[in-house]
């Protein structure tokens, strides 16, 4: 319980610190574990009801730099860029977001997915590089396809919707329709 409040007390202080930073934050942000802003908050703008989940990272320079500074033909190369997140977007787990890259609105950025370039409008990518999957319309058509059946009124109460789920999820999983 006391590291539960000092994690969140150290989540609200980086917050505030970043944002103070200059980190631009919109309306109804959730993260769910505390992202890693780098270096540079400044030069990250989230958009309004984004969710950022467990083990994010954004990257606004390019670290490489320090091998070719002391390299005379390299000595000025420099990669330092802003990153800016829309409205209404979701970042998966342990993904990487790369400088001058800028998320649309309405997008999924799937878990572990590393962002070296942007995404449009209305967009799912993932992968390493991320990549384009399908559009925001074709995924919510897949999920309402697959959608798991259960009595929607238990999601007023998380407890019992996780003991509906344990108890009567079928056992039913994805084949390998190669």
């Amino acid at each position: 319980m006391i590291r539960k409040i000092q994690k969140k007390f150290s989540d609200e202080y980086y917050i505030k610190k970043s944002i103070k930073r200059g980190l631009k934050l919109g309306k109804n942000v959730i993260f769910v574990d505390m992202p890693n802003f780098g270096s540079e908050p400044f030069l990250i703008e989230i958009g309004d009801n984004t969710k950022i989940t467990s083990g994010v990272r954004f990257i606004n320079h390019d670290g490489g730099n320090y091998v070719i500074k002391n390299m005379l033909k390299y000595e000025d190369a420099r990669n330092v860029g802003r990153i800016k997140i829309g409205n209404n977007c979701f970042i998966g787990n342990n993904c990487i977001i790369l400088p001058n890259v800028k998320i649309g609105n309405n997008c999924i950025l799937g878990a572990g997915a590393v962002l070296t370039k942007s995404m449009p409008d209305n967009t799912v990518y993932a992968g390493n590089p991320a990549k384009f999957i399908c559009t925001i319309e074709e995924y919510a058509d897949k999920m309402l396809k697959n959608t798991t059946k259960y009595p929607r009124e238990l999601e007023k109460n998380r407890k019992e919707l996780e003991k509906y789920w344990a108890e009567k999820l079928p056992y039913e999983y994805k084949k390998d329709t190669y």
